[in-house]
């Protein structure tokens, strides 16, 4: 639901929109272009620098989550393999990355981004994304030949299948939030007097109904076993309402977030193409290709609990670690560290082409497409990244270091979700005048 064709029909929201433009009229690859066919002329004012702004504010946003998480990561990679305890915070259950470890990691990925941004696509970008692939590659032959490939095979079909039977559900059902009044209204004559107590873990979107009686006090823990099952169903929709919050709206705000920089990139690539070549190579050929990645090594994971192999260590570990752990329960040895030392390369590659790309992205939306702008601007913009991510690592603190990263990109992909809803009216507006301008053998303007 969250890799799938939802979030990469986001992606060809924005990347047809520019690209449909760009080789029809020769305009510019920058975001105003996509909205000409509203607004004309008015996109080469004040309008169309608003809205380049806006995209420029959603992919800085964007990409500070995605190196956030991945420089959590690292951090957790490096530690595995060096055991460097400064970098990370050892106080609470679980070992975490400190401040001062994501700093220094930031600089070191960020100071790698910029010389590859500056080199040009044709060298570091070029060189350190074939190295990503190559090593990304090893590392799913490292799951098909260790891991629980056939579980995972088995769960792909299935939940492909049960994806395509729920997808419009999933594609427009919408929780919210559950008072303390209907909490209570939904909840078993026995269980009334305790309903203040159980709320909290009922409506926990993370807990399980184990923890949810383990959680009760007093009279509450003698309650037949029926009725504590209903007073848990009665936390249902608080508990979806969670969930959604958590997982869909996030992941598609960051989808959003980062649909001016994957859109101009895929725009770029995609001249010549139809725009059903377009569709069917943006939209279901990279979804079948994450599912497939997704399967292989979560459900390698999964499996690992299922069995008992891992014996909890994976659930227990923190997220970023979760990788690292795995590893460790499917292989041993020599291999192991080879393995661990290969996952670390590959973080940091993907996190330096990550940012090295969105600072040409950046650099390119705010010159007017020009790509062609000096060195100067590349190493302005990598040092704003660097300075807007460090800045919301810190002001999170140790607890939840990418708390503010995520509320804030939440809120910059806010404004940009509107410019893609008026992407989608004018791409429909052009396609539907050139379409009459074709039937009376009119030529299409390079201008509108």
């Amino acid at each position: 639901m969250h890799y799938g064709f939802h979030a990469w029909a986001i992606y060809v929201v924005t990347g047809l929109s520019l690209a449909y433009y760009a080789y029809t009229r020769g305009m510019p690859l920058t975001i105003r272009t996509a909205l000409t066919p509203l607004f004309g002329r008015l996109m080469n004012g004040f309008l169309g620098h608003v809205v380049d702004v806006l995209g420029v504010v959603a992919t800085i946003l964007g990409v500070s989550v995605t190196i956030g998480y991945d420089v959590l990561q690292f951090i957790d990679g490096l530690y595995a393999i060096s055991g460097m305890e400064w970098t990370m915070d050892l106080s609470g259950e679980t070992p975490a990355p400190s401040t001062v470890g994501l700093i220094a990691g930031l600089v070191v990925i960020m100071g790698l981004s910029i010389l590859s941004a500056v080199s040009g696509v044709g060298r570091g970008v070029k060189y350190l994304s074939n190295l990503n692939l190559v090593l990304s590659l090893l590392l799913l032959l490292v799951f098909i030949v260790f891991g629980s490939f056939l579980f995972a095979m088995t769960t792909y079909a299935t939940a492909f299948i049960d994806y395509l039977l729920h997808f419009v559900s999933l594609s427009f059902n919408a929780y919210g939030p559950q008072s303390a009044a209907e909490f209570a209204a939904a909840l078993p004559g026995e269980a009334a007097p305790f309903a203040d107590a159980p709320r909290n873990s009922a409506t926990n979107a993370w807990g399980s109904f184990e923890a949810f009686k383990s959680g009760l006090e007093c009279e509450a823990t003698a309650l037949p076993e029926d009725v504590l099952a209903a007073a848990y169903a009665a936390g249902e929709p608080g508990r979806q309402f969670g969930w959604q919050a958590g997982w869909t709206t996030f992941y598609w705000a960051w989808w959003i977030a980062f649909s001016p920089f994957v859109g101009l990139f895929l725009a770029r690539i995609s001249k010549g193409r139809s725009v059903r070549e377009f569709i069917v190579g943006c939209v279901f050929a990279p979804a079948m290709v994450c599912f497939a990645w997704i399967t292989i090594l979560g459900g390698t994971a999964i499996n690992l609990e299922l069995t008992g192999v891992a014996d909890g260590a994976i659930v227990g570990a923190s997220n970023t670690a979760k990788l690292f752990v795995t590893l460790g329960e499917m292989v041993s040895g020599g291999l192991l560290s080879g393995v661990t030392v290969m996952c670390v390369v590959l973080i940091m590659t993907f996190l330096v082409t990550s940012a090295d790309s969105g600072i040409l992205v950046m650099n390119t939306i705010m010159s007017g497409g020009d790509q062609k702008i000096g060195n100067k601007h590349k190493i302005i913009w990598g040092l704003i990244l660097t300075a807007v991510i460090g800045t919301l690592i810190v002001a999170a603190g140790e607890n939840n270091p990418l708390d503010a990263l995520r509320n804030a990109m939440i809120i910059g992909a806010l404004p940009f979700t509107f410019v893609m809803g008026l992407m989608c009216i004018a791409l429909a507006k052009a396609l539907y005048r050139d379409g009459l301008r074709q039937k009376v053998g009119a030529a299409i303007p390079t201008t509108e």
